[in-house]
């Protein structure tokens, strides 16, 4: 078996529902970091073996396999195929998963991994009636951004707990009160804002044409905690969290080169040294990332102790320090060095692409180190891989 690189990572600036990017259909949105790696790199896109491209939604302009559709927007020829996968969240880094194991076993040379998500234009769906001629009864219309929807009877209840709940069960089991959440959503704005006036995404960000952002729109340079203090709890009435200390609902895309040694003429970013997934009870979903990257790690011939930077998607401030305390060998201080989700944003199909590309980039940047990229999902999964250069 062969090893597999990220050789390139690029990604959209992150707008915030309804912002400046929710005119653009995701398959448009997905073509145009298709079409920029592929300019970026001077690869021929015939080259491509396979575009894996994750979407967590899928219910409107990304149905009919919004990988594919991408591809052909961006140019690609007929013959490079495309498949859309879906693992929530995670969904762009399953798909990075996915492509650095056909590389691996031989079966692809270069794969073009990535994800897109539109929560702003994600369609409104109704219940089709069971019978022929329904003559009676009303259907019931689902918003498909986010959360759960028709969910099966037969599921627990205890498990179909919204995601913001989840994250105040997970605040109350590990004793995180609301001041931590919010100076940790504080610090990830601080940071973001920091590394979009130093210029450190300036090697990751394509512009949308027409449509172009100097920052994620989500970034708040001027919180403070006081003002976060100020927000009430959404989910329960005597509860910690707060829409200052989730992540926004995002539109955006990511994609990620990933090739075998040797595939490009270009040195790579990183190498991917280890990969895992983890399920557990999905009313705790938040730190299923714990095991994958204790997995991840493990598969890589690692330990906590190797690592040098952490990306770790901050779905919440709860979900994220509760991961955080589960890892007694981390440095905090190592996570998420240029801010996270709470302040860039969380396009659900695209933030592992995100994610995977910040660490690559900031190993090369680096010249070299072991980064830890994880992620929680909903209905109770984890992910994670490790790049190392």
């Amino acid at each position: 078996m062969t090893a597999s690189f990220v050789y390139d990572a690029v990604r959209t600036p992150f707008g915030r529902a309804g912002g400046a990017l929710a005119e653009i259909r995701p398959d448009d949105l997905a073509a145009v970091v298709m079409s920029a790696i592929v300019g970026r790199t001077s690869i021929d896109p015939a080259a491509v073996d396979d575009v894996i491209f994750g979407d967590a939604n899928q219910a409107g302009e990304d149905n009919r396999n919004v990988a594919r559709l991408g591809a052909l927007l961006a140019g690609f020829p007929t013959t490079v195929p495309g498949v859309t996968v879906n693992r929530l969240c995670g969904s762009s880094l399953e798909a990075v998963i996915q492509a650095s194991r056909a590389v691996e076993a031989g079966d692809a040379n270069i794969v073009l991994a990535g994800g897109v998500e539109s929560m702003s234009r994600a369609p409104y769906v109704v219940e089709k009636s069971a019978k022929r001629f329904p003559a009676t009864g009303n259907q019931t219309m689902w918003n498909t951004a986010i959360g759960w929807r028709m969910v099966n009877p037969a599921l627990p209840h205890s498990w179909t707990i919204s995601n913001g709940e989840s994250a105040e069960k997970l605040a109350r089991i590990y004793g995180i009160e609301r001041e931590e959440q919010d100076a940790f959503a504080e610090r990830s704005h601080l940071r973001a804002a920091r590394a979009w006036a130093d210029g450190v995404f300036d090697d990751e960000i394509v512009q949308t044409p027409g449509h172009v952002l100097d920052h994620d729109e989500g970034i708040r340079p001027d919180t403070s905690l006081s003002a976060l203090a100020d927000l009430r709890a959404l989910f329960t009435t005597d509860g910690s969290v707060t829409a200052g200390n989730s992540s926004p609902i995002s539109d955006g895309a990511s994609a990620v080169l990933i090739g075998g040694e040797g595939a490009l003429d270009t040195e790579p970013l990183a190498r991917i040294a280890g990969r895992a997934a983890f399920g557990n009870d999905p009313d705790v979903f938040g730190v299923a990332p714990v095991a994958a990257a204790d997995r991840a790690l493990a598969r890589a011939g690692r330990s906590w102790t190797d690592v040098d930077i952490v990306e770790l998607n901050e779905a919440f401030a709860s979900q994220s320090l509760a991961c955080m305390r589960s890892w007694p060998d981390l440095d905090p201080q190592r996570v998420n060095q240029h801010g996270g989700a709470i302040a860039i944003g969380h396009p659900l199909g695209a933030s592992g692409g995100r994610i995977v590309g910040r660490a690559a980039h900031e190993l090369a940047h680096r010249g070299g180190g072991l980064a830890v990229v994880a992620l929680c999902i909903g209905v109770g999964q984890g992910l994670a891989i490790v790049l190392e250069r």
